[in-house]
């Protein structure tokens, strides 16, 4: 384990074990797993856009904010600690890209300011999460 900004980062066991700088600790599996209740959230978003006969956004996020937690599971697997920091990288550019389509509906009203509060808040942490794990990944990398 070594200490690195803002997390640690356990390899043991196979399974990533991250220590926020706050000292709360976090598995991978938490971030797999907060990313997953986060594209259920924007596939139920998705259905309410659809019912209004909104597309154009509600494909784009549908896809970004899905792609998020897809792209961690595929990490897990990773060939190499490039992949995996690769993985997280597009993780982390499809979170970027999903708060701009939540913004984009707050903006011309197609959520409630309540609404994109939550979810750009839930959108937000798992950045902020992925930021940690791909920055630790390059420091052990070295």
């Amino acid at each position: 384990m070594r200490a690195e900004g803002e997390c640690f980062i356990d390899k043991s066991e196979n399974t990533d074990i991250i220590k926020l700088k706050d000292g709360e600790v976090m598995s991978n599996d938490k971030l797999a797993e907060q990313s997953m209740d986060f594209a259920v959230q924007i596939i139920n978003l998705v259905k309410q856009l659809k019912e209004r006969r909104e597309s154009v956004i509600s494909n784009q996020i549908g896809r970004s904010g899905t792609s998020i937690g897809a792209n961690i599971r595929e990490s897990k697997y990773a060939h190499s600690t490039a992949d995996f920091i690769s993985k997280m990288q597009i993780a982390l550019k499809e979170a970027n890209e999903t708060g701009y389509w939540l913004e984009l509906l707050y903006k011309t009203d197609y959520i409630s300011s309540e609404q994109y509060s939550i979810l750009e808040s839930k959108c937000k942490s798992i950045r902020a999460m992925l930021v940690s794990s791909i920055n630790t990944a390059k420091a052990n990398q070295k």
